[in-house]
């Protein structure tokens, strides 16, 4: 397995490489998930890489956010850059920039991000067809589901191995964003999950925060189920942290063995929250995995140190070397240097005189070369063919290493050859929309589903795929009311079988398109034969990624909820688009149980999920109350504490919309029809406490 580790800045950089990394990840400027790391400047970047291959080590450039479409040609530029960096591959989260770079920098290999929420072995191969190489798996899933993934991927596979793990399902998470408008999807959270709640008024704890990751007792599993990539986390964190995680993880794997209690106390005194977990990859997700780090917690003096004294000096990676020099009479004398990654390098020097006193030895002669300290290499091996009674200047020996030396950093740190080509233009504005948008409602429960719901004349009712069975949708055939099963935002591969079974039962009830949430979803669902449209979880941004949904064959796409109103007014619109304009908008999709942790008689998992059905309530520290609905697959969704109210506000009515969505999750049947005739512009009283979301205000 390739050992992967954080660099977010120079000298992180620097010590990941000297203990013992083969590759790191960095991010360059702002366009990357973490924005408050350091990261490096285009003018380092060069130099970065050159570091790292002159030493064996690849680089990974991270480009792994939302963008907005002004952001794309910003994005589009630092992937020409990056190819002509000769960086080993960019890991990208947004659909339209892995579309861009297809297309501008073909050779440039690109990697999924885990925020794609890339989780089933369906969205791997999806991910493979749109040009992807390799996949970062979610971090929530079990070793058995990697398994079954490896075995079958077509693409290199990631996994994350070490390091601080969100609670939500990475790429799924609004909570930053909505409640101070710093996106996880951009690179700006601000990390709620860390902070105090209390679960259904109980005593205030910290049942969001989970404790970092450790996978160092599985890494023989790992390697044997075919992972490709081990990824250490900690691109925020100091470079000695990076030093000490990456000199055992790297010990571990070339050693193949487990970490000794020495290796274990490291660890934890590198970094830990009460401990680590490994829970998630066992099976076994619970509240045994939570665990919070003190405000101000010291870092181990000592071990930092040491650490930093050792990769500062830049000597513990060194590149082995072997020399053959040849010094023979009338000819030019020679040296050959040979690495073992098959690089080899022949240059010359004056030819050599007859000795007048002291004829050249072959173990001066080695002794000279073997002088190749302050550089990146070391001599393991020195042969020299050498004639009697010969003189050659100790200077022209010493310029001989050097420049052969110098031959074969170049040629380790030598460019690929890489086409740039022409970027495609923005999709055509082809969509027209209606002067208003049709409404649409997203139900949550089978009792939302009325009459007078139903004659307010919602062109779509998207019902949770999960709960088709609980309503009677037979019951409104006819009434010019398209019905659409609502597919889980997450469903992983033990799920499927699951899955399918209810998108069948949902076109016998009555459904006649289905909503994708992920990647891995588009092929099972046009396979059941619905019609395709695209949900919210598909994280839609800007007009690229719109046009990708197009190819996918969706006849309908919602753009994120981060956008703000002229954002959503600006994009191309090659396929109809809709928005949420109303309801509570969900912060966080856990794969840990909220419910269950809480001891609230959660029936636990099982093969075809049924959720329960109380709403629970998350309060944080200003008495704010979240609820929590139970999801697909015994996950728990937190809503925001406020309602997004916008039918007071005609712009929603003018950003080019096709559809309006009114998300009804905590409503009564009343309220339902209440709000629904508020947005057909009769009288109503707007909910207490609703929220305008992020339609005016957008994100960081």
């Amino acid at each position: 397995m390739e050992l992967l580790s954080p660099a977010g800045r120079w000298e992180a950089m620097t010590a990941a490489v000297q203990n013992g990394a083969d590759a790191v990840y960095l991010g360059c400027g702002q366009l990357n998930a973490r924005r408050g790391a350091q990261n490096f400047t285009p003018e380092q970047m060069p130099g970065a890489v050159s570091y790292c291959h002159l030493r064996g080590v690849k680089v990974y450039l991270t480009v792994n956010t939302l963008l907005s479409d002004r952001e794309l040609p910003q994005a589009e530029a630092l992937l020409r850059q990056a190819s002509g960096w000769g960086v080993d591959g960019v890991i990208v989260q947004d659909w339209g920039l892995a579309a861009l770079a297809r297309a501008a920098v073909p050779d440039l290999p690109l990697h999924g991000s885990t925020q794609m929420t890339v989780h089933s072995l369906a969205g791997v191969e999806e991910a493979a067809r749109l040009g992807m190489r390799c996949v970062v798996l979610g971090r929530e899933l079990s070793g058995e589901d990697v398994r079954y993934i490896c075995k079958h991927s077509p693409i290199a596979i990631e996994v994350f191995a070490h390091g601080a793990l969100c609670m939500c399902w990475s790429g799924q998470c609004a909570m930053s964003a909505l409640i101070g408008q710093r996106s996880g999807n951009r690179g700006a959270c601000a990390q709620p999950c860390r902070l105090p709640y209390r679960f259904d008024g109980g005593k205030q704890g910290r049942p969001l925060s989970l404790k970092d990751a450790c996978l160092a007792e599985h890494l023989a599993e790992l390697a044997d189920m075919g992972v490709s990539i081990l990824k250490l986390e900690g691109r925020m964190k100091r470079p000695e942290y990076v030093a000490v995680i990456t000199q055992i993880y790297s010990a571990l794997l070339r050693e193949n063995r487990r970490p000794s209690a020495e290796e274990w106390q490291q660890l934890e005194l590198a970094f830990s929250r009460e401990g680590f977990t490994d829970a998630y990859w066992t099976g076994t997700p619970g509240p045994q995995m939570f665990g919070a780090r003190p405000e101000n917690a010291p870092d181990p003096a000592g071990l930092f140190q040491a650490a930093k004294a050792a990769y500062d000096r830049e000597d513990m990676r060194t590149v082995p070397v072997k020399f053959l020099s040849e010094i023979l009479p009338d000819a030019p004398s020679k040296l050959t240097a040979v690495d073992s990654d098959g690089h080899a390098v022949s240059v010359s020097g004056p030819v050599p005189e007859p000795a007048r006193s002291r004829p050249l030895d072959a173990g001066g002669v080695k002794a000279r070369l073997a002088k190749t300290g302050g550089t990146a290499f070391r001599v393991v091996e020195a042969q020299v063919r050498l004639a009697d009674g010969l003189s050659l200047p100790a200077s022209a020996v010493n310029a001989l290493r050097r420049d052969g030396l110098e031959a074969l950093a170049a040629a380790r740190t030598a460019l690929p050859e890489r086409r740039a080509c022409a970027a495609p233009p923005l999709p055509e504005n082809n969509c027209a929309a209606p002067s208003a948008p049709g409404l649409t409602v997203a139900l949550a429960a089978a009792e939302q589903l009325t009459d007078d719901l139903a004659g307010c004349g919602p062109e779509i009712v998207y019902i949770p795929l999960e709960r088709i069975g609980d309503f009677s949708l037979e019951k409104y055939a006819g009434r010019g009311i398209e019905f659409c099963a609502l597919m889980p935002r997450i469903c992983t591969g033990h799920e499927t079988a699951g899955l399918r079974s209810l998108l069948e039962k949902a076109k016998g009830a009555g459904c006649v398109s289905a909503a994708v949430q992920n990647l891995g979803q588009i092929a099972v669902a046009a396979q059941a034969g619905f019609a395709l449209r695209g949900a919210f979880g598909l994280n839609i941004f800007n007009s690229r990624s719109l046009a990708q949904c197009k190819s996918w064959g969706l006849a309908s796409a919602a753009v994120s909820f981060e956008l703000r109103f002229e954002q959503i007014r600006d994009l191309k619109k090659p396929l109809p688009c809709e928005g949420i304009v109303y309801g509570r908008l969900p912060l966080m999709l856990t794969e840990n149980c909220l419910i269950s942790n809480a001891g609230k008689g959660c029936p636990g998992r099982k093969n075809i999920p049924t959720p329960c059905a109380r709403v629970h309530l998350l309060t944080d520290r200003k008495g704010e109350e979240f609820p929590v609905l139970p999801v697909f697959g015994c996950r728990s969704e937190i809503q925001n504490s406020k309602v997004l109210y916008l039918a007071d506000k005609p712009a929603y009515r003018r950003c080019g919309l096709r559809y309006a969505n009114l998300r009804f999750t905590t409503e009564t049947p009343e309220e339902c029809v209440g709000i629904f005739r508020q947005y057909l512009g009769q009288d109503g009283v707007p909910p207490e406490g609703y929220t305008r979301g992020l339609f005016f205000r957008g994100v960081e």
